[in-house]
């Protein structure tokens, strides 16, 4: 089983969670996965599905807040998505133009998501 890593881009704190309450955000990733109050319905879903299908975990961390492998995976190119292949091998599967072509949409970024796990 390989865990994806959602890495959203910016910083913890305040300012996030007023913009996330307030539903405005720059980041992609959060635009996918975030209500005001948490994750959205959809997303918990498709993570629920991953798991089930015994595929994959996905877990989302915000980039200040990232340990140093994910940061040098990411290297600045946040908001995207890693994947841990169960050898502590980090790479991005989905980046940042995936993430907006997905437009807020848990659907669309599970087409985009299954469509690049294929690789895999």
């Amino acid at each position: 089983m390989a865990t994806l890593i959602g890495v959203y881009r910016g910083k913890s704190g305040p300012r996030r969670a007023i913009a996330k309450f307030l539903g405005v955000s720059s980041c992609d990733l959060a635009r996918i996965t975030d209500s005001r109050l948490g994750f959205t319905r959809q997303w918990k879903s498709l993570v629920e599905r991953l798991e089930a299908e015994g595929h994959h975990t996905h877990t989302c961390v915000v980039a200040s807040d990232a340990s140093a492998a994910i940061s040098a995976a990411s290297a600045g190119r946040e908001p995207c998505v890693l994947i841990d292949d169960g050898g502590g091998t980090l790479s991005m599967i989905v980046d940042w133009n995936d993430l907006a072509l997905a437009a807020g949409n848990v659907a669309r970024y599970e087409r985009i998501l299954r469509s690049k796990l294929l690789m895999y």
